[in-house]
């Protein structure tokens, strides 16, 4: 199969995870779909650029904010599909074969998402997780596949520093698709602030988002 997917991973100071996530990728270039590794860097000062270098990705600067770095990322990109990751998410085991067949369709494929050692109560945030993604909502965590023509038509992330995977996912609804793999993801973040109330405060930021609050405002009190 000839490669088509690049593959666009955002960063800052993800030297901790970055290896993993680039080392889960390898049955993908293994098996000739995936064509460029694309690093959109927000300012690391850690070793996250010369990981990514010595992987052989391609490295795209500018400033820290999620939406403006996968937005770079992607106009970086050269496959006629998108694989975006965060760094500390990696695809389990697996998940070629489901890529490769969700190729074949013309949709946005999200991945089932999983946590790493995270207990019964990650179980439950997963699951939580993959029933609204279902109802079309899933989040950047999970990954997501999609037709780099579907993403220019869908108008691609905004530049905005949260939920850009909320205003992509609104914009793809009723062309998002679930993926027979897993993603499985860092729990760290749930581990420092407790995951009933990292839940939580994930709802309310949402709540806000819908009613109109913006995203500049939503950044500021989330890292709060």
């Amino acid at each position: 199969m000839r490669a088509t997917i690049s593959v666009v991973i955002p960063t800052l100071n993800a030297e901790a995870h970055l290896g993993a996530c680039l080392t889960a990728l390898m049955p993908g270039l293994e098996a000739g779909i995936i064509r460029e590794l694309i690093v959109s860097d927000g300012g690391s000062e850690d070793a996250t650029v010369s990981i990514a270098k010595a992987w052989g990705a391609k490295v795209v600067t500018g400033p820290p904010s999620r939406g403006g770095q996968l937005g770079r990322g992607c106009n970086a990109a050269a496959g006629t599909w998108l694989l975006v990751l965060h760094a500390d998410t990696q695809l389990r085991d697996g998940w070629v074969g489901p890529a490769i067949l969700h190729l074949d369709t013309r949709q946005a494929g999200w991945f089932r998402l999983a946590f790493a050692q995270g207990g019964l109560a990650g179980r439950l945030v997963a699951g939580w997780a993959n029933l609204r993604s279902r109802f079309g909502l899933p989040y950047g965590d999970q990954g997501l596949l999609l037709p780099r023509a579907l993403y220019a038509d869908a108008g691609g992330y905004p530049d905005q520093p949260l939920m850009e995977d909320v205003a992509l996912a609104r914009a793809l609804r009723g062309k998002l698709t679930g993926i027979d793999a897993v993603a499985e993801t860092s729990p760290a973040r749930y581990h420092a602030q407790g995951w009933v109330r990292r839940g939580a405060r994930n709802l309310w930021t949402l709540l806000r988002y819908f009613s109109g609050v913006s995203p500049h405002s939503l950044a500021r009190s989330y890292r709060r």
